[in-house]
C-alpha cells in the first residue's frame, strides 16, 4: 500500500475551545502529508483542529481538498484558502465522498461528529465497504477510553479478536506514515 497512499482523510474537530497539543498535532500532521506528498482531505472548515490541520498542510505546499454541506458554507464555516472546496447536500454524502477519496482514514482527537465518523469508518471496514487503514493519533491518550470501549466489545463477543486488526492507533503524528502503509 505504501506506494498506493495519495489521499488521506483526516477526521478531527472544529471547535475553536480546544488548543494545545491538539492544534499543534494537526499542524503537524498537516506539515507531515504535504512533505510526503499526500493530499489531505478533511471537513472543509476554517477553525480548530480542522483549520490547523488546513495550515499545517498548505503552508508545507501541500493539497487539502475540503467536502463541507452547503449549510456550514452559508455560515461561512469554509476554509477560504483550501485547494479545492466541494459543496455536498449533507453530512452524509459528505462522508461518502470523504471515503470515496481516501486512501486511509486518519483520527485526530475531537467531538461527536469525529468520534461518529471513526466510528463509522470501522463500521464500514466491519462489512466490507472499505478496506484501507485506519488510524487513531492517540494525542495525550484521548482515544485509550475508546479503545478500552472497542476491547470490551470485543470481550463481550459484540466483535470477533480479528476485528482488533481493523484499525491502528498510533502516538503522535509522526508515527501515522508507517501506521498507513
Amino acid at each position: 500500500m505504501a506506494g498506493k497512499v495519495r489521499k488521506v482523510c483526516v477526521f478531527c474537530a472544529s471547535s475553536r475551545e480546544t488548543g494545545g497539543v491538539y492544534l499543534d498535532a494537526a499542524a503537524d500532521l498537516g506539515r507531515l502529508l504535504a512533505r510526503s506528498g499526500i493530499t489531505v482531505v478533511s471537513g472543509g472548515g476554517s477553525t480548530g483542529c480542522m483549520g490547523a490541520l488546513a495550515e499545517g498542510a498548505l503552508g508545507a505546499g501541500g493539497r487539502v481538498i475540503g467536502v463541507l454541506p452547503r449549510f456550514m458554507k452559508d455560515l461561512e464555516w469554509a476554509h477560504p484558502g483550501l485547494t479545492e472546496l466541494r459543496l455536498v447536500e449533507d453530512l452524509h454524502v459528505r462522508k461518502r465522498i470523504m471515503a470515496r477519496e481516501a486512501d486511509a482514514f486518519v483520527a485526530l482527537p475531537g467531538g461527536s461528529g469525529t468520534l461518529e465518523e471513526l466510528i463509522e469508518a470501522i463500521s464500514w471496514k466491519r462489512l466490507g465497504l472499505y478496506a484501507h487503514p485506519i488510524v487513531m493519533v492517540n494525542v495525550a491518550n484521548f482515544f485509550d477510553p475508546l479503545v478500552e470501549l472497542l476491547e470490551r466489545a470485543i470481550g463481550e463477543r459484540f466483535m470477533d479478536p480479528h476485528h482488533r486488526s481493523m484499525w491502528r492507533v498510533v502516538d503522535g503524528a509522526e508515527d501515522v506514515l508507517e501506521a498507513i502503509r
